[in-house]
């Protein structure tokens, strides 16, 4: 059996394709590559995305009558997408909060957290990867604590590491 290596990308079903590539344009930035199948399909590439990698996201419609996921019910969960500084997941946070996607943020120790609801009410995570070396023991338990971002920039953003 091989190894996984990482995820290539993810495929959402959503009422409408189009408006879903709408909400991830410009919620994250991403890029359009195709179009399909008369529009019901639409496959994006973050811009920052490995560009050996065709697509990140695909989008395919389901029509507008298709019932929203139900909360706690089998099923993908959420999505984790990550950003490279804690100084972008600020800034995320902001976006997502003026476009009224934004629904909490956590610290898990590991990472700092911002959650969000695209159009369909399908979940999704943006995360910052802390440093390895500040795991602590957090590195061996699943630690959900109130997120504060402010304090988590002036810890670990390129200010603070430059001074």
């Amino acid at each position: 059996m091989s190894a996984v290596i990482r995820l290539n990308h993810a495929v959402l079903y959503v009422r409408d394709a189009a408006a879903s590539a709408d909400f991830y344009r410009d919620a994250f930035g991403f890029v359009e590559v195709s179009r399909e199948f008369g529009g019901q399909a639409v496959f994006m590439r973050s811009p920052s995305s490995d560009t050996a990698n065709h697509h990140d996201l695909g989008l395919f419609s389901v029509g507008s009558a298709a019932p929203r996921p139900a909360r706690g019910s089998t099923g993908l969960y959420h999505l984790a997408w990550e950003v490279a500084t804690i100084e972008d997941l600020a800034a995320t946070a902001d976006h997502l909060s003026g476009i009224g996607a934004l629904t909490g943020a956590s610290d898990h120790g590991v990472s700092k957290s911002l959650y969000g609801r695209d159009p369909d009410g399908i979940e999704f995570e943006v995360m910052w990867r802390v440093p390895r070396e500040d795991w602590g023991e957090d590195e061996t338990r699943g630690a959900v604590r109130t997120l504060d971002l402010a304090a988590d920039v002036k810890r670990y953003g390129t200010r603070a590491a430059a001074g």
